[in-house]
């Protein structure tokens, strides 16, 4: 089995630490490693270096090759053009079939926190297990919700397919009935009361040449450029090749793309400590001791300050007085305030910062 850590998005919402020129996954947001090397030493618990791709943006290679040496440095798979999920996926496993089309594979995000990573490798092996057993069927992994979360996409399992055991846990295995976009407060409480919704944090099992295959139907012009990439393989003009038509791939999300136009997926609901460390709330809620305690990076002093995500640099005190529930991140050239309940709208301030030049070299 392969493990395809995809390792190309932007983070806006995690501003101004994650920037352009250095974006969340190759920054440590969560801990003294980046996500990214946080995500490798998971998995390199249970798949050898040689089973491991990493799917990066070209103008990342550097710092990706500085932040895991032993990846080999044919696994890092460079994208020369930003082009969503569906383009980044397909695209690693193009070159993870020139070496064996028939093996499987788990899409894994770089940037999701784990707290049980001995059950998170249990469930990714079951998984491969159940695809074995079905090589024509693509298996998803939904995470049990813990609370009535708005900021992910949801998953109805449908009719029970299989019920196995793994490691001495029993896994039940559904069809997927639909995906769920982000819902509503009271439609997330529903859910959650229901018992047969699940987060979908996007971990697909599949075969290699099967998944492949299912862009000819859903998304001919992917397949037609593919086509076209794999014959420069192993010419002298590969790179240059592979470089002007992946320019060409139009970009949309594997979501919906490919998986929301397929009928027979099946989905394995699984409960490991995930959460998607997509903005500072989250960071927040990942590290915290308790929902009143301040989450500190650096020197604070504080009086009546509850609730807090502070990050500040090495030698400088952050002090604060009646500050509750708010994000404050200081990077050195720039200072971020927000209250947490706005985190999601960091997006919305970069896309500001990029449409004005005189602020844009600090998105």
């Amino acid at each position: 089995m392969k493990a395809i850590i995809l390792a190309g998005g932007g983070g806006t919402r995690l501003w101004p630490v994650s920037r352009r020129r250095s974006p969340k996954q190759v920054e440590a947001i969560v801990g003294d490693r980046s996500l990214l090397q946080a995500t490798y030493d998971r998995l390199r618990r249970a798949f050898k270096p040689q089973d491991i791709l990493v799917a990066a943006a070209e103008a990342q290679r550097a710092k990706v090759a500085a932040q895991l040496p032993r990846l080999p440095l044919a696994n890092l798979i460079l994208e020369p053009y930003r082009r969503d999920t569906a383009s980044a996926i397909g695209f690693a496993l193009l070159q993870a079939a020139r070496r064996d089309p028939d093996d499987n594979f788990a899409v894994i995000y770089s940037d999701a926190y784990v707290k049980d990573v001995d059950e998170y490798l249990r469930v990714i092996r079951s998984a491969d297990q159940v695809v074995a057993s079905h090589p024509d069927r693509i298996l998803l992994i939904g995470i049990k919700p813990s609370y009535p979360e708005t900021g992910y996409g949801y998953i109805r399992t449908g009719p029970l397919v299989q019920k196995r055991r793994t490691g001495g846990r029993a896994d039940f295995v559904f069809k997927l009935d639909r995906f769920i976009e982000k819902p509503s407060l009271d439609k997330a409480r529903e859910y959650l009361a229901h018992g047969g919704y699940l987060w979908n944090p996007g971990l697909i099992v599949g075969r290699i040449g099967r998944f492949l295959s299912l862009y000819e139907r859903d998304l001919p012009e992917h397949a037609r450029i593919f086509t076209a990439m794999k014959k420069s393989f192993g010419l002298r003009g590969e790179t240059a090749a592979v470089r002007r038509l992946f320019k060409k791939l139009p970009s949309i999300s594997v979501d919906y793309g490919i998986l929301e136009k397929q009928k027979g997926l099946l989905v394995m609901p699984a409960d490991f400590g995930w959460a998607d460390v997509g903005n500072w709330r989250t960071v927040r809620d990942v590290l915290a001791a308790d929902p009143d305690a301040n989450v500190v990076k650096g020197l604070h002093v504080g009086i009546d300050s509850r609730g807090n995500l502070i990050y500040g640099r090495p030698g400088k005190l952050m002090a604060t007085v009646g500050v509750h529930g708010m994000v404050i991140i200081d990077t050195g050239d720039t200072v971020l305030v927000c209250p947490q309940d706005r985190a999601q709208d960091v997006k919305k301030l970069v896309a500001e910062l990029e449409g004005c030049s005189r602020y844009r070299k600090y998105s």
